[in-house]
């Protein structure tokens, strides 16, 4: 009876460390992802934010610019227009780039939810 008491309680051992393993696994995914969340959130809200005031004031320069230009050329309309152009065109060049602009991203952020 000595061999059976003991693979009981061997087997009762293994069972609490398993069970033991498996709580602390599930504590630590959830830390993991409270810290991954918390991350993207807050890349996102200073995103917006600085993205916001950036944009504002891009807005304000172009418009002064496009006034600057249309009174040095005389013509209003051609300042809007010069300044619409170098805006599509600027565009256009970030579209055609955009593989090599994700590429960049993906390698700075990849750190952060890979590594740590």
């Amino acid at each position: 009876m000595n061999i059976f008491e003991s693979l009981n309680e061997t087997t009762s051992k293994i069972t609490d460390a398993g069970q033991t393993y498996i709580e602390k696994s599930q504590e630590y995914y959830k830390l993991k992802i409270f810290q991954q969340l918390t991350v993207s959130i807050s890349m996102v809200a200073k995103a917006i934010v600085i993205g916001g005031l950036l944009a504002i004031g891009l807005l304000f320069l172009a418009f002064s610019v496009a006034l600057a230009i249309g009174e040095w050329l005389g013509h209003l309309a051609l300042g809007y227009l010069i300044v619409a152009g170098v805006f599509i065109l600027t565009t256009g060049i970030l579209y055609w780039k955009r593989a090599f602009i994700n590429k960049i991203i993906i390698k700075s952020l990849s750190p952060k939810f890979f590594d740590s």
